[in-house]
């Protein structure tokens, strides 16, 4: 009993030990530590404060430039969006202007996009590269862009492997089924036709209701003849 006692008492005293050697190590270097503190909180308000003072209001001002370039867009007046009207800017002249804001990052898609309808499958390439988005479905249509670009430029391992992201990416029938079907046609252009299968059978499984889910069986029974 006596020894377990002396045990705890060592224990204890060694606790206490590095308990005072932490305080003094604390008390010693207490000027670092308030320094390091205060500069970390100085580095949050600074980037609250660039958020919120400079990168908001110039992100607004890049939406209120960006509404004609747009309006372009959705004409298929795709050069005059590209390049401006003269009174407006286009979606290049927002890139160079607007380049760390939404706005910005939201013109190299519209950017690609404009590109890839004027055939213009690089540059389309290089601006929906650049494109990053949250939003599932829109992140899912850039990858399936560029796969699009990838299959004209005749590089089919590249469309096919962008036409696989795009179509996982996405839970969404739309875009999901859309691009699984490409990659999995583009598949049997090069003749892997197991491949091809898997995917028939992925959109089989996950988009029976979409009409590619609904003619999916004669996809299959096709490849499988083909192997």
């Amino acid at each position: 009993m006596a020894k377990k006692t002396n045990k705890t008492e060592e224990q204890l005293a060694a606790v206490e030990e590095t308990l005072s050697k932490t305080e003094q190590w604390v008390e010693n270097n207490q000027s670092q530590l308030l320094t390091f503190v205060f500069a970390i909180v100085g580095i949050i308000a600074i980037y609250v404060g660039y958020q919120k003072f400079y990168l908001e209001p110039l992100n607004n001002e890049a939406l209120g430039e960006m509404f004609m370039a747009e309006k372009h867009f959705a004409n298929d007046a795709y050069d005059i969006a590209l390049n401006g009207d003269g009174q407006y800017l286009g979606f290049l002249d927002i890139i160079d202007s607007y380049k760390s804001t939404e706005a910005g990052n939201l013109a190299q898609y519209y950017t690609g996009i404009c590109y890839l309808k004027q055939a213009d499958y690089e540059s389309a390439i290089e601006h929906l590269s650049k494109f990053k988005a949250e939003d599932e479905m829109v992140y899912s249509i850039a990858l399936g862009s560029i796969g699009d670009a990838y299959w004209e430029l005749g590089d089919v391992n590249n469309a096919i492997d962008f036409f696989e992201q795009a179509g996982y990416n996405s839970n969404n029938g739309y875009t999901g089924a859309t691009y699984l079907m490409r990659a999995a046609l583009a598949h049997e252009s090069q003749n892997t036709y197991g491949e091809a299968i898997n995917i028939y059978n992925f959109i089989k499984d996950n988009y029976p209701e979409t009409q590619e889910g609904q003619e999916i069986e004669k996809y299959i029974t096709k490849a499988s003849l083909m192997q």
